[in-house]
């Protein structure tokens, strides 16, 4: 599927092949994004032409109107948005946050119209008498800038952060130009599809780039904003670009925030205030997979209280169901993309050369749900066509196969990265191919292989699966076939 981007008044199918897409659960490529062939400056002049003048024209009760009138819609028909919002690694809540809280953006700044006068513009103050008869005087008078606003923004909450920003220009008379990052954009380009399709903005007021907008800020100009959420490092390139400060360009960032959460020495476990502690604590760990640009980065904790912490967090970590936020009792979904993974892997390795990590290791950090692994399923054509009753779907990266061979078995366990069973045979043998596996069942006959490490229960399981002892050999050798031929070969000779 290609993402198209909006400009110019209509839909517009980047050139090339543009940015893959994928969704972050399963891996499957849903499509591309790609911006070439727009020209930045006629989308600029378009904005400054068409939908600046409109917008300039409204007073603050007719945007702020404006403003309501597309909330309401959008919360109306808010359920579309989380079907996809679920393929970007999102929970429900994380969707939540994301689509109902942009709209609430929405619903604030429309309420802001109570501020203002019915007027385009707003008479700040009371006038300064500058001669003694009044004759001169100084006024401030507010009115919207000719230009238009460009957004560019992260990737975490494709919807949020194009509304919230969207709600302070179109209030103000501006129009805009939103760039969201190309991991997400195809939940910010569903919900553009259905502002542009409602016709209640002015035509010109917002257009949108789903690939990249390299290029774009050539063409400001002193009328003009920009915004940029992302990296500190990132925005301070952008902000020392030539054309923002020749042209002296308003620049607004929002990048790497420094946030902690402390707690006393008198908050002692069993006091209410640390159990208080520990959940928030955990649910900024989560939510987002921990990658909100307000989520805590410290946890300040006294010398004395740094053991229980420690345990209580891992304990509640470990109840944390991880994966396909679609699925019910999932509380924490991917990263957004194999950018993150990469990116989330170098930072903890950097973290790592100076701390102790309590939960978790970095030899077996794997983000499963966000490579789209494959899973392969071989299953019993009875239990195929019980399966096919219930109407429910696997997803895309589970391939069922038919029953197969024990060799053929032995095959797919060995190259494989973790096998989950039932089966007390598949236990032993997932620990003698030295594959971790995770036992579907409530107990196991093979108490060994758990203890080895190479083996767990499902209730146990928590997506972290390190064995602790790789070298004890509770079930010999392996090389008991050979013992036994070479034993039969000399009472062969011997009898003759």
């Amino acid at each position: 599927m290609n993402y198209q981007n909006y400009a110019l008044g209509k839909w517009i199918t980047g050139e090339g092949e543009g940015a893959p897409l994928f969704n972050a659960i399963t891996g499957e490529r849903i499509g591309r994004a790609s911006s070439k062939g727009l020209d930045f400056n006629e989308m600029m002049t378009y904005a400054r032409k068409v939908g600046g003048p409109t917008l300039r024209k409204m007073t603050f009760q007719e945007r702020g109107l404006m403003l309501k009138a597309l909330a309401l819609h959008l919360h109306s028909v808010k359920d579309k948005f989380y079907e996809l919002s679920y393929v970007t690694g999102a929970t429900k809540i994380d969707s939540w946050i994301d689509i109902e809280g942009g709209i609430g953006n929405l619903f604030a700044n429309s309420s802001l119209r109570r501020q203002f006068p019915d007027l385009p513009f707003y008479v700040d103050g009371e006038a300064a008498r500058l001669s003694k008869g009044g004759t001169f005087i100084g006024h401030h008078i507010m009115v919207p800038r000719e230009g238009v606003a460009v957004h560019i923004n992260a990737f975490n909450f494709p919807i949020w952060g194009m509304l919230e920003k969207i709600a302070v220009n179109l209030m103000a008379g501006v129009p805009a130009i939103v760039k969201p990052a190309t991991l997400t954009c195809y939940l910010t380009e569903l919900m553009v599809r259905e502002i542009i399709a409602t016709q209640i903005l002015p035509e010109g007021s917002l257009q949108l780039i789903c690939g990249s907008a390299n290029g774009i800020l050539d063409h400001v100009c002193c009328e003009d904003v920009v915004t940029f959420t992302g990296s500190a490092s990132t925005g301070k390139m952008l902000k020392a670009h030539s054309k923002l400060i020749n042209e002296a360009v308003p620049f607004n960032m929002e990048a790497d925030s420094l946030n902690a959460s402390i707690i006393g020495e008198d908050a002692i476990p069993g006091t209410e205030e640390f159990d208080l502690y520990i959940k928030e604590i955990q649910k900024e760990m989560t939510v987002k997979a921990g990658q909100k640009c307000t989520a805590i980065r410290r946890i300040i904790v006294p010398e004395k209280l740094v053991e229980d912490v420690q345990k209580a967090l891992c304990d509640r970590l470990s109840k944390t169901i991880i994966g396909d936020p679609a699925i019910e009792g999932v509380r924490m979904g991917s990263l957004a993309g194999n950018s993150q993974v990469v990116e989330v892997s170098e930072k903890v390795n950097e973290l790592a050369e100076s701390q102790d990590i309590i939960y978790g290791d970095l030899e077996n950090f794997v983000n499963d749900v966000s490579v789209g692994k494959t899973v392969i399923c071989p299953m019993h054509p009875r239990t195929m066509k019980v399966y096919g009753h219930t109407k429910k779907k696997f997803m895309p990266n589970i391939k069922t196969v038919e029953p197969v061979g024990y060799f053929d078995i032995l095959m797919l366990m060995k190259n494989t990265a973790l096998i989950m069973t039932d089966s007390g045979g598949m236990q032993k043998e997932a620990y003698w191919l030295q594959v971790p596996c995770v036992t579907l069942r409530e107990e196991t006959e093979w108490v060994e292989t758990v203890q080895s490490g190479w083996n767990v229960l499902y209730r146990n399981y928590n997506g972290l699966h390190k064995p602790s002892d790789k070298n004890t050999t509770y079930y010999g050798d392996g090389k008991a076939a050979e013992r036994i031929v070479r034993t039969l070969i000399t009472n062969i000779q011997v009898n003759k």
